[in-house]
């Protein structure tokens, strides 16, 4: 984050059965991070969750807000993921720890708790392999 400091939250899900890390803006008066999307969209990033390595290997998910996120529409909302993948979460991973398989994507218009769901919110999930510092599309 920006100015602010980054505070790491470590444990095991009972509901999900993965350890989990957590990270989030360590103080009320960090500046939050925020990018603009080629959509033009003012996405925010709320969270960045890293699992713990398991057979198919360590899962970095960069979970971003971006209330207007119901008015750019899915195709460019996959875009956007795509682009945040490649120019946010890529240059990032060193600074995180070891090399995941796998990097997620998320976006919606709403902050929610990991794992949980709001039949209001608008949320899109995109998952990617690195290969080279580019980001590859994997299907869910």
């Amino acid at each position: 984050m920006a100015g602010g400091r980054l505070k790491w939250t470590c444990g095991t899900s009972w509901v999900i059965g993965l350890g989990l890390c957590v990270v989030s803006a360590g103080s009320a008066g960090a500046t939050e991070e925020r990018v603009v999307t080629p959509s033009g969209l003012n996405a925010e990033l709320f969270e960045v969750i890293r699992s713990s390595p398991g057979t198919q290997g360590l899962t970095i998910r960069f979970r971003f807000v971006a209330p207007k996120l119901p008015s750019i529409g899915v195709v460019q909302a996959l875009s956007d993921m795509e682009w945040l993948c490649e120019t946010y979460a890529v240059p990032r991973l060193p600074s995180i720890g070891p090399s995941p398989a796998q990097v997620v994507i998320s976006l919606s218009d709403r902050p929610l708790p990991f794992g949980e769901t709001d039949p209001q919110a608008t949320q899109y999930f995109d998952a990617f392999t690195i290969d080279r510092e580019e980001c590859r599309w994997e299907p869910f």
